[in-house]
């Protein structure tokens, strides 16, 4: 009984010890690969945003119970996120009701009804690496969309500072147009991904811009900082 009572506080220190490693491991900072620039919350520096996309916890290693960060660490690839500073980075037409934001690889369009709620029009496509193999998503909310977009004009100004959140139900390959089931999904068969995956992200200080589709090329304008005051 003693030598049982032994063995498990060995195990119980042991794995004291590996979560004390993962949780260093995740602290320690990142060798940035492009230039440091301000974040979404800094305003001096002209138009920002970010945007997130959070995979469901079946489809994440071990469950999804580690941060994104660490999880990028520990089992390869990048987290799946742009912002103002990626590259080729652009804003299009932003409003009440719509928001376009794009990057090199990536192409968001949230609309909604007019009143914050979003409407199947709204989409992602960008990139990911699935089982050891990059594919280029498209995904869009359910028929009955769960999500918002929440953008308030800047007082004494006309630029909109807000946020979003956007389950997107439904994925597939762009450039077959089929969904992504056994070489990509843990279970032979599934569908990938399991549950919907969580599109959500801020933007501050981006000018209001109509837009001038009807359907064809959106006009985009690249993000240049303007010079801090």
């Amino acid at each position: 009984m003693k030598k049982s009572i032994k063995t498990s506080l060995i195990i119980i220190a042991a794995l004291l010890v590996c979560l004390v490693c993962l949780v260093w491991l995740g602290s320690r900072p990142e060798e940035p690969d492009e230039p440091v620039t301000p974040s979404v919350s800094d305003t001096s520096r002209g138009p920002s945003f970010e945007v997130n996309v959070e995979r469901p916890r079946m489809d994440r290693p071990l469950g999804g119970i580690l941060p994104t960060k660490l999880e990028a660490k520990l089992f390869g690839g990048r987290e799946l996120r742009f912002d103002h500073a990626s590259r080729g980075a652009k804003i299009g037409s932003v409003g009440h009701d719509r928001l376009e934001l794009s990057a090199d690889g990536w192409d968001l369009l949230i609309e909604t009804d007019g009143e914050e709620g979003v409407v199947p029009g709204t989409h992602l496509v960008f990139p990911i690496e699935i089982a050891e193999k990059q594919y280029t998503l498209r995904c869009r909310p359910a028929d009955r969309a769960t999500g918002y977009l929440h953008a308030t004009t800047r007082a004494g100004s006309d630029v909109l500072d807000g946020r979003f959140l956007v389950e997107l139900a439904h994925c597939e390959n762009a450039e077959t147009g089929k969904l992504l089931d056994t070489e990509a999904g843990a279970r032979p068969g599934d569908a990938w991904p399991s549950a919907p995956l969580t599109l959500r992200g801020s933007f501050q200080g981006l000018p209001q811009r109509p837009s001038l589709e009807p359907k064809g090329d959106r006009p985009t304008a690249e993000v240049s900082p303007s010079p801090s005051s």
